[in-house]
């Protein structure tokens, strides 16, 4: 008798919930979520994508969505940014793209105001990775080198829109830190757009996908700051896509991957853009890098396998090292060399790539880039060591070309006379890194070196390094 009463008060309850209840299984909650995107003008905005994360739609004629959320993973509803309008804009924050959900209520209003703009063909892009400040001192740093150096920078394009993207390690694990942050690039006359790292996370809890109490998770001190973690926007022909790879479980631990939810999303968020587009794809984590077995995504060939019908930029930190990857005729990814270099030691990163940031070039789909070394002129792409100057390579001339990859072309001259062929690429460690570090060695291998023995007659030693966009740039070094 008492199997029959609980079989018909589980039929009962299935019946009356539409969900079949289990002992570790609770209901789920959903929530409706409603909404206008206009302009300024109150102007209905038609087809603009709307996500809460997981799930996607489209605005009607009258500019209205409608979404059905589980707010156990879903935070936030928010909008991918079309091209013809932008994100209002606060202290170089853009803000009125996104709103939290209020879990409490069943039914969410999230009405949306963008701001209308002509389409940009021409437009900047400035990825920073990884200013990873951890106290007042560092901070500084950060207010008194990397800020002016990109005030300057963007007086260089008041002619054209100027958008960047901070690629995760914010902070170092120091929450009230962002704030520091946020006030000291207040002023700068950009949109700057932020992606997670693995120290941007609470590390007294697990990420969203992980936590089993879904009030309690790492990322909420990001989104109070920043909003969401997987969201695009577009700009000109260009849709640009800032992602978590970081699946993180607490008290610094984590693993460098997308969840499979995650990669669903990404998914549902390409198929509103049409194969052969341009897209820029930010991460923390590198997909791919040749110098290290750690470091990289676990995940990486299945996301190139979502991205395979797109010409896609990859840009990501991390490492604090430089190196450049051609994933595919179609997919090249940038691995920078951070802000703070190697966590603020001194002026490199541990490839001997100056502190710095890239600035990226768009014109239609056309993309160049060139890195901007902190405090430096632009036209500083490489350091030339005379022999004697690195220490493993004492009778060699040895250039660190921080910004390389194979459609450079480096020569290099003796007395004024090139000899052709004869720099060798090797891999060792920087000794500019290894000086700033005391001698200290980390036995990572620089992978963009090269090495020249000069003749006994050799006075004077010339290196032109040409990009793969036909920029030149030379330094005469004298040998005696």
């Amino acid at each position: 008798m008492k199997s029959v009463r609980f079989l018909s008060l589980l039929f009962l309850l299935t019946f009356s919930t539409g969900y079949l209840l289990a002992a570790d299984q609770p209901v789920k909650k959903e929530i409706i979520v409603k909404g206008v995107v206009t302009d300024t003008q109150k102007i209905p905005i038609t087809g603009v994508v709307v996500t809460d994360g997981v799930n996607f739609t489209q605005t009607d004629a009258k500019g209205y969505y409608q979404l059905v959320s589980d707010p156990s993973q879903s935070k936030f509803v928010y909008l991918s940014v079309p091209t013809f309008y932008k994100a209002p804009v606060e202290k170089a924050l853009p803000t009125g793209y996104y709103a939290r959900l209020d879990t409490t209520k069943k039914k969410n209003r999230c009405n949306f105001q963008l701001v209308k703009q002509q389409p940009a063909e021409r437009f900047a892009f400035i990825t920073i990775s990884d200013p990873q400040v951890k106290n007042e001192w560092q901070l500084e740093r950060f207010r008194k080198e990397t800020v002016p150096d990109l005030a300057e920078t963007l007086g260089q394009f008041s002619s054209e829109p100027v958008y960047g993207m901070v690629l995760g390690d914010i902070v170092w694990d120091a929450m009230p830190l962002f704030d520091g942050y946020k006030e000291a690039i207040s002023s700068l006359p950009i949109t700057m757009y932020h992606t997670i790292g693995n120290h941007d996370f609470d590390l007294l809890y697990p990420a969203l996908s992980q936590s089993e109490n879904k009030s309690n998770y790492g990322e909420h001190v990001f989104n109070d700051n920043f909003g969401p973690t997987d969201y695009s926007f577009n700009v000109g022909k260009v849709h640009i896509i800032s992602m978590k790879d970081i699946d993180y479980e607490g008290q610094r631990k984590y693993v460098e991957e997308f969840t499979p939810e995650q990669l669903e999303w990404l998914k549902k968020d390409l198929s509103y853009v049409s194969p052969g587009s341009t897209v820029f794809l930010n991460l923390h984590a590198p997909a791919y890098n040749r110098s290290t077995t750690g470091g990289n995504i676990r995940n990486a060939e299945e996301l190139y396998g979502i991205l395979k019908n797109y010409k896609v930029h990859i840009f990501d930190g991390h490492t604090h090292y430089y190196e450049n990857r051609v994933v595919s005729p179609d997919i090249y990814e940038h691995n920078i060399g951070a802000a703070c270099g190697a966590w603020w030691a001194g002026e490199v990163n541990r490839c001997g790539a100056p502190n710095g940031y890239l600035i990226v070039q768009v014109n239609g789909d056309q993309v160049s880039w060139q890195y901007k070394a902190t405090g430096r002129p632009l036209d500083y792409q490489f350091y030339v060591y005379k022999p004697g100057e690195f220490e493993s390579q004492p009778d060699f001339l040895v250039v660190n070309v921080w910004d390389y990859d194979p459609a450079w072309k480096l020569s290099y001259y003796e007395n004024g006379v090139e000899k052709p062929g004869v720099l060798e690429e090797f891999a060792d460690e920087d000794q500019n890194y290894i000086t700033m570090k005391k001698g200290k060695k980390t036995n990572y291998h620089t992978l963009h070196l090269f090495r020249v023995r000069p003749s006994e007659g050799a006075v004077t030693a010339k290196i032109v390094a040409i990009n793969r966009f036909g920029q030149t740039f030379s330094q005469t070094v004298s040998l005696k």
